[in-house]
């Protein structure tokens, strides 16, 4: 996905490209899924890397969908889009008789696209119906959100989500709006919370920013998504596939972290509870041994390492910490600035 963070969008350089097209290596061919295809930028750069790979492109928007679809037209039979959301790629490479898949991208960000069109409802930068849905064919408005949950629920959405510190306050000032008048536009969300937040100076960024967050995640889903894409992606993966995901915010990049870790075998559980996984797993491996069975390098194959938190050691990791965008990316395309990339193999 060409990928956007702040409230106004810029080009529509895809993010990290050259670091992405570095770490999957399309230039020795093979099967490469971008599930967050957006406009295209990402997979264009794949396909053009060798005359032998081939691209299968999800999205749930199915306006960037058909802009890609348009851009890569060029490269005949060797892109295939799907209109799915990325949760779905165990399906939609099922319906394609795609195997042996060498590489899966995840691109997190808002696109471009989205925010540049207004009527999304995506960013404040103009007045729009508040809607933020990705999928705009299904699902609840962020309008229907706003005025729907009670107090206590709210706010700790803003918190939690978008990790804003005046969240209660926020949540009791839309309460109290929406008694008057149902809140269902951009505008009037953003001018609320400048009102609640009366930040004074200059805003290094915009005040309902953290809000208008909160929102499109709980509308998307995108924190529960992304849980659960990550085992079904490396599932989809053939022996030395490579699945990159770019994260843009500390909620995404640490469910990725976490998620990579417990792949590769690392027990995520609670300390105190460690013990009783460990122990499980000596008993169940005992139990293997006295019945004569062979273990051979079933670590290796995906066996659970903690029963509790199922962690097992299916990947290892080629980036420890996330990759960053290099200053001259930066200077040249503001909106890369938060991209965190984070990479595994599978074993």
């Amino acid at each position: 996905m060409d990928t956007e963070v702040g409230g106004e969008s810029q080009s529509h350089e895809p993010v990290l490209l050259a670091e992405v097209v570095d770490f999957l290596k399309p230039e020795g061919g093979g099967t490469f899924v971008d599930c967050t295809l957006g406009l295209g930028g990402h997979a264009e750069a794949i396909l053009k890397a060798s005359p032998e790979a081939r691209v299968i492109g999800i999205d749930r928007d199915r306006d960037a969908l058909a802009i890609a679809e348009q851009r890569l037209a060029i490269f005949d039979k060797r892109f295939q889009a799907a209109h799915a959301n990325f949760t779905e790629i165990g399906r939609v490479l099922a319906q394609l008789a795609a195997e042996n898949v060498t590489g899966v991208l995840a691109d997190l960000g808002v696109s471009s696209l989205q925010l540049d069109r207004g009527e999304r409802g995506f960013s404040f930068a103009a007045d729009a119906p508040l809607d933020m849905r990705m999928d705009q064919s299904r699902g609840e408005t962020a309008a229907e959100l706003v005025n729907r949950l009670p107090e206590r629920e709210l706010a700790d959405l803003i918190f939690e989500y978008g990790e804003e510190r005046g969240a209660r306050r926020i949540a009791r000032a839309i309460v109290r709006e929406r008694e008057r008048a149902e809140i269902a536009t951009t505008k009037q969300l953003a001018d609320l919370v400048v009102r609640v937040l009366h930040p004074r100076g200059h805003w290094r960024i915009h005040p309902a920013t953290r809000t208008f967050q909160a929102l499109r995640i709980a509308v998307n889903q995108e924190l529960r998504a992304v849980e659960a894409f990550i085992p079904d992606a490396i599932t989809a993966m053939a022996q030395g596939g490579r699945l990159a995901i770019i994260a843009f915010h500390s909620l995404e990049d640490r469910i990725v972290k976490r998620s990579f870790l417990r792949e590769s075998g690392r027990c995520d559980c609670p300390i105190e509870v460690r013990g009783i996984a460990q122990a499980g797993r000596r008993l169940a491996e005992n139990g293997l041994e006295s019945s004569g069975e062979q273990r051979g390098d079933s670590r290796a194959s995906g066996d659970v390492a903690c029963p509790l938190c199922g962690a097992r050691r299916r990947v290892h990791l080629l980036t420890r910490k996330p990759v960053r965008p290099s200053a001259a990316e930066c200077a040249r395309n503001p909106r890369s600035r938060s991209a965190l990339l984070r990479v595994c193999e599978k074993l």
